[in-house]
């Protein structure tokens, strides 16, 4: 029944709002204790709520929950009787990465967004056959691991390939909305007058473009590239799609080239322009150290988080960059900041071989790689006294590496930014007056530093100081996807994760 379908969507997605809400206050209050113990005149705790919130109370989760019944049958009312309209929604302004700019994202009331899901399920569900098997996004029966999969593969096969690498500016924003309702009666999709009307009262909200703030534009931008995706598949173009993201590959030039007069005739019927600036056009992909007469080439190419070569599936230079400044910070939050004040406020300075702070850095970066796993899970996971485990952690996000000399590099960093760190910490405590040179850990060494937290013992375990490893992870992964498969393995938010 529509009222009970209705009020389903409202109560999941209030109620995934407001776990996050939840688990966002419960974080700002263990930072908020941690810092008191740490740090001199702390900032006081500030928690705050959605700026969307003060604007009607149907974006509070709490607030819809308490009303559910009241709201669904309110709206479900509006859907039979054909007057039902979506709010307009909030325009919130984010900083763009690594710039001043701003991009816009719209919020949506959490019943608008509702019905927005149930529209999306309702679509996805009796049209996702239609969809082109290489297009990635927005589905139940692919992913994003999928699409890497499928390049990484013919990249391998094939020493020698063209690739064309085209970004549409401004996406979402931009696809003319006379084009799409036209894409409602045509190649074979399944839209009924309801489902259209719906359609149009969501795209009303705005003049041109579909919002990225809720799930129908998800089916629609999908809908949107579907004539794109089939006159590359007539001309025997291979390409993986996800969402905008889109690379192209063929082993003829000609074929190629044909590739982009087919993604300028896109760019002009969907009122989408191609950003050229970040377009890296047609290039020559080889093998590294491979002899080639083309002046555009590579010997890899970046997608969705992933660098593909005809050797390696890697994580790209930009993630791996992003891994590394995120270890950083909490071994410095950790090691160097609560004893870099003056005068130190509830610091617990290391002794008797051991120091807490270390332990708890070394937790939580073994936690940021592994999830809720520790050494021993992944040691009788690997040599098969475990069955079964549960991924969770960053590299969860990328089950499809093969590149077990990056894994090996990074662990390198790892070792080496660990006893940089407790240098720093060691030079700082001898400067407050507390030299602890010949104490665990600030007597350990390139040479030491592994075996012998591997073997210190606290709470009479052993190994809870254990340096973590990206390769042993990256193994036990690996593993995972070859005895339960790639989706068993993923981690679950793969498919929403910014890469």
């Amino acid at each position: 029944m529509l009222l009970n379908e209705i009020e389903n969507h409202i109560e999941k997605l209030a109620e995934r709002k407001a776990k996050e809400f939840q688990k966002y206050h419960n974080n700002m209050d263990i930072i908020n204790k941690r810092e008191n113990k740490r740090v001199v005149d702390p900032k006081p705790k500030e928690i705050k709520t959605p700026e969307e919130w003060s604007i009607n109370k149907k974006f509070n989760p709490f607030y819809v929950l308490k009303n559910k019944k009241k709201i669904a049958s309110s709206i479900f009312k509006k859907m039979i009787s054909g007057t039902y309209v979506p709010h307009n929604p909030y325009e919130k302004k984010i900083k763009k990465k690594n710039s001043e700019k701003t991009r816009s994202v719209f919020i949506y009331e959490i019943p608008d967004e509702a019905v927005s899901n149930y529209l999306y399920s309702r679509l996805l569900s009796k049209n996702k056959h239609r969809f082109s098997s290489f297009s990635y996004a927005y589905r139940s029966d692919r992913n994003v691991h999928y699409a890497i999969q499928d390049i990484a593969l013919d990249i391998k096969m094939n020493p020698r390939l063209f690739v064309a690498e085209f970004d549409f500016r401004d996406f979402f924003g931009s696809i003319n909305h006379e084009y799409l309702i036209k894409q409602f009666n045509k190649n074979g999709f399944l839209i009924s007058d309801f489902e259209s009307e719906l359609i149009k009262k969501f795209l009303n909200c705005f003049t041109k473009g579909i919002d990225q703030g809720t799930s129908i534009s998800l089916f629609l931008a999908n809908m949107a590239c579907w004539s794109l995706d089939k006159k590359l598949e007539i001309e025997g173009l291979r390409f993986a799609r996800y969402a905008d993201d889109t690379v192209i590959w063929a082993g003829s030039y000609q074929k190629i080239c044909r590739a982009y007069e087919i993604i300028q005739e896109f760019s002009v019927e969907t009122g989408v322009e191609i950003n050229f600036d970040k377009s890296h056009g047609i290039s020559l992909l080889t093998k590294r150290d491979m002899p080639n007469e083309f002046p555009n080439y590579k010997n890899y190419i970046d997608f969705l988080g992933y660098s593909l070569s005809g050797d390696n599936i890697s994580i790209k230079e930009e993630s791996v960059i992003k891994i590394k400044k995120h270890i950083s910070y909490l071994l410095y939050t950790n090691l160097i900041q609560p004893i870099n004040t003056s005068p130190l406020r509830s610091v617990e300075i290391p002794s008797n071989d051991m120091d807490k702070d270390f332990l708890t850095a070394i937790m939580q970066v073994r936690r940021y790689l592994y999830g809720n796993l520790n050494e021993n899970m992944l040691r009788n996971y690997l040599n098969g006294s475990y069955k079964r485990l549960d991924f969770k952690g960053i590299m969860s996000f990328y089950p499809l590496l093969d590149d077990e000399k990056q894994m090996i590099e990074l662990d390198r960093w790892l070792l080496s930014t660990t006893l940089n760190i407790l240098r720093k910490r060691k030079n700082i405590l001898l400067q407050l007056g507390y030299d602890r040179s010949d104490q665990f850990p600030f007597n350990l060494n390139e040479s030491n530093l592994l075996r012998i937290c591997k073997q210190k013992r606290i709470y009479n375990k052993k190994g809870l100081f254990e340096i973590p490893s990206f390769k042993r992870i990256y193994k036990a992964v690996q593993e995972s996807v070859v005895t339960k498969g790639i989706e068993e393995t993923m981690h679950p938010k793969s498919n929403k994760y910014n890469y």
